[in-house]
Parts: C-alpha cells; structure tokens; sequence
C-alpha cells in the first residue's frame, strides 16, 4: 500500500474515500459532483472485477455486521444504528473493491502468452523475448529491479539488454539461466531442458550438478534426466553446413548407471555391455573434455570393474 499512497493522484483518491465516509456518518448532504464521482467509480470497478468477487466481498462483509441488527429496546430507536451500518459496509466494500483495482494495478505480475504463432514480448529494460507455440512469461510489477527476474513455462528467444549491474535471471522449470546480456534459446520439452547460447555468456545452475558456463554456439542440456548436466559444442561445418555436436563437459550427480550408460552411448556413438546388477547402481561422476575411451575408463574405476574395447564395443567385467 505504501507505493500507492506515493502518488499524489492517489493521495487525492485516498482523501476522497475517507472525506466521503465522514460526511456520510455527519449526516452532510453529498454533492452532485461527488455522486458523479461514484458513478464513474462503480462503473469502473465493476469493468475491472467480475461479479461473483463483488458478490463474494458484500456478502462476507454484510455476514460479519450481522450482529448489529439485535432487536433495540423501546428506549433505543435503531434507525441511526442501521444508518451507520449501512455506511460502513457501504464504505468496507468500496475499499475492497478499491484494493483489487489496486492489486492489479500495482502488485499483480504480468502474464503473456503465446499461441500458435510466435509472440514477441518487450519488456522495460529494453529486453526482447520471443515466446514460441504456448510458452508463458511472468513478469513482476518490479522489474527492472537491480536483479532483473522473469518466469517462464514453455519454449522462449531471449535478447537481454547488456547492464554490468543487473544481472538477468529466467526461472524455467527446475533450472534458472542467469545473465548480464546476451542472446540465448530456453527449451523445455517433458524432462528434457536446455539452453542454447548464440552471443554472450550464460550460467546455467541446475538442482544436484555443478553450475554451467556457456559461450556461444554452446548448448546446456540435462539429456531429460534428473541431476544430470552437459556442455556441447555446436560447431556448423562450412561445407556440408551440418551442425557438428561435440561433448565438452557431463556430470552426473546419484544417477543410475543404466542412464549414464545410455547417455554415453548416445553422444560417443558406441555401445556399453554391463553386467545386469549394475544397472540400478548410483553414480556420481565430472567429466570434462575427455575421450570416450578415457570416460569409460574412470566409469569402469568407480563400478569396480574391467573395461574391455572392441571397435566401438565397450564391455565391462568383473
């Protein structure tokens, strides 16, 4: 409420509600201008609020000034009691009206969605965000605060204005991107997320794994499973023009050894044969750079077990 009453246009708000409330329980007549004044209000608030909280409000307010309404005794005539009562619900509803316009006004955060097509969201900074097929971004009435920090369920662009003094953070889900200006791609997909780097520089903090630092035409991605991370490379091949992936970094954080395999094998393009009592075994392991033949072999160490190559055949043994 405190940044509300900032403003002199809603002291000026302010003083009216609280004038109008002492010269209803004075008795003094209301002018014509400040009747006209009401009507506009009420036709505003009821565009801005949907009937049934209007409903709602009165009748919570109506239900708790029940009691006033006690049978007065002869002595008491109870006409200005109920006169008071009806002012002050009169009063308590057009506050609470006043403070839903309010809440949307100054604290509701901002929501925009995309359908189908693309939408491009321009934000106070100067920050441009292109929100792909049904993405949502949430923004605070705050922002640009000196964190700048947004929401976002679904697939975006980002292109963030450049400031050395106020990084830029996206929440997604499970994992945050935090930059100071750059131009980058969230994906989330089920599981599966990841960041994709096309100028500046990215940290990727992710529940369980080390955070991740990304340059451009990297790629941050958890492969779609839980306190896993990797850094690839993308590198596009002038005469093919085919992106070209290399592994550069992977960790893995009480993960099942059947997963790392898979992963292995999905990126090294080899085959890993294990024992069955392996598969459910949890591994915690950092591997940066690094070829497959010396991964497979730090992966044998920490199972207990011999690595036996043949072609792109992995087999580990007891």
């Amino acid at each position: 409420m405190k940044y509300f009453m900032k403003s002199p246009k809603n002291k000026n708000t302010a003083a009216f509600v609280f004038k109008l409330w002492q010269r209803e329980v004075s008795e003094g007549e209301i002018s014509e201008k400040e009747n006209e004044i009401l009507n506009l209000w009420e036709i505003r608030t009821e565009k801005d609020l949907d009937r049934i909280h209007m409903k709602e409000s009165k009748e919570r307010v109506l239900s708790a000034l029940e009691l006033y309404f006690i049978k007065p005794t002869k002595e008491t005539p109870d006409y200005s009691l109920k006169k008071y009562v009806y002012t002050a619900a009169a009063a308590i509803i057009l506050l609470l009206s006043l403070g839903g316009i309010l809440y949307t006004a100054f604290f509701k955060p901002d929501t925009y969605t995309s359908g189908p097509e693309n939408r491009k969201v321009y934000l106070a900074d100067g920050s441009v965000v292109t929100l792909l097929n049904g993405a949502e971004l949430t923004v605070d009435k705050s922002f640009p605060a000196s964190t700048r920090i947004v929401n976002l369920k679904g697939d975006a662009i980002f292109s963030v204005a450049k400031s050395k003094t106020h990084p830029f953070i996206v929440h997604a889900d499970g994992f945050s991107t935090k930059v100071l200006g750059t131009v980058f791609k969230i994906s989330q997909s089920g599981k599966d997320k990841s960041v994709q780097l096309y100028e500046g520089k990215v940290a990727v903090s992710y529940a369980g794994v080390p955070v991740s630092y990304l340059k451009p035409n990297q790629k941050w991605t958890n492969f779609g499973i839980a306190h896993t991370a990797a850094v690839i490379s993308l590198i596009t091949e002038k005469k093919s023009g085919k992106q070209k992936a290399e592994l550069l970094s992977l960790s893995f954080n009480d993960v099942s050894f059947k997963e790392v395999a898979a992963v292995m094998q999905n990126n090294y393009k080899i085959r890993i044969v294990y024992p069955k009592e392996t598969a459910e075994k949890r591994i915690t392991a950092d591997f940066t750079g690094g070829t497959a033949d010396e991964n497979m072999e730090a992966l044998a160490f920490i199972l207990g077990l011999e690595v036996h190559k043949e072609d792109h055949l992995y087999t580990l043994k007891k």
